[in-house]
């Protein structure tokens, strides 16, 4: 009898171990898979998207065009938020200190970005080392706007000439940005007395000079279609070796007789050390939204030129965008 009794419960010790062990096996693999989903189910919740500038301004509405289409491909929610000041260094710092999971991406403007830490009176601790390109998104050139009722110029020759004389200033979005580039460029090449006024956006600066309190509108062209289609500026040249698509009669600066070119591309960033499975997810979203054909539409409606570029070769454009800026230091007086 005790005999039986032994090894019914030694049957009944090995059964338990074996449950034990195979619970541990399940649990194990179970924890497996889930490490593995983590990783593989990019995205499950939503994604920030940081527009370093105000609301109304061209980076806000180009980004805000594909925010559609960006959520449709990722199946999550997409949420555009404006962190302004510093010339865009405030919203790019917070991207670049954001944890790198893919889920805080933000837009990048050249040369914008590249001046903000080329300039050494701002003692910037971040470069374009603390970013990977996820995608390029748009190139968008120069204009030279005036409102039509000023009366002491009516083309871009009176207001070269009258800006040889006179001081003429000049609305842009801080020091060594395009539009503050265009006025350097003519002052050094043509002996003109252009003063930036910068502010935080080109919605600030076309209120000031429709307002009156700034003389000329220095901005991308996509910023000011809407304003030139309504006659509410005259713009008087296009920053481009070619005229413009959304403005065919609008002739180019050289075509006026001045050698000055300016544009400024947007695109997508991220913070260093992205995850490697985040970033993949992400440049093939940007790939798809960005060349959708509506999405083209919806922006050439608005007058933005769609150019896109996948993410390292968008990184290789902004890298060669800062050895041009590193050209000009002389001119902007940073040496």
């Amino acid at each position: 009898m005790k005999k039986k009794n032994f090894i019914f419960a030694t049957a009944i010790l090995i059964m338990t171990i074996v449950f034990l062990a195979a619970c541990n096996s399940s649990e194990g693999s179970t924890s497996g898979d889930s490490s593995s989903d983590s990783s593989s189910n990019f995205p499950n919740k939503p994604i920030t998207v940081i527009v370093p500038w105000s609301a109304g301004g061209g980076t806000d509405t180009g980004t805000r065009v594909l925010q559609p289409y960006l959520e449709e491909e990722l199946g999550v929610t997409v949420n555009v938020v404006n962190k302004t000041g510093g010339g865009g260094w405030v919203g790019w710092n917070e991207l670049a200190n954001a944890k790198p999971d893919g889920y805080t991406i933000g837009v990048a403007n050249s040369p914008h970005i590249i001046t903000g830490y080329l300039n050494p009176s701002l003692n910037r601790d971040k470069d374009l080392d603390n970013f990977i390109g996820l995608g390029m998104h748009v190139i968008d050139p120069d204009t030279i706007a005036i409102r039509p009722d000023d009366d002491r110029f009516s083309t871009l020759e009176e207001l070269i000439d009258y800006a040889k004389e006179n001081e003429v200033t000049v609305s842009a979005t801080g020091e060594g940005k395009d539009e503050h580039l265009v006025m350097l460029n003519f002052n050094k090449k043509y002996g003109t007395n252009f003063k930036p006024v910068h502010f935080e956006g080109a919605s600030e600066s076309k209120s000031n000079v429709l307002g009156g309190h700034v003389d000329v509108l220095v901005a991308n062209l996509g910023e000011v279609l809407s304003l030139h289609d309504n006659k509410e500026v005259k713009v008087l040249g296009v920053a481009a070796q070619e005229r413009s698509d959304f403005m065919p009669n609008v002739p180019t600066l050289e075509e006026e007789g001045f050698e000055v070119y300016q544009e400024s591309s947007r695109g997508f960033i991220a913070p260093a050390d992205t995850n490697e499975e985040a970033v993949k997810v992400l440049k093939e979203a940007l790939d798809k939204t960005i060349n959708n054909e509506d999405h083209i539409k919806e922006m050439n409606e608005l007058g933005f030129g769609v150019n896109h570029e996948s993410g390292e070769d968008y990184m290789n454009i902004l890298k060669k965008d800062e050895q041009a800026i590193l050209e000009l230091t002389d001119l902007l007086g940073w040496e």
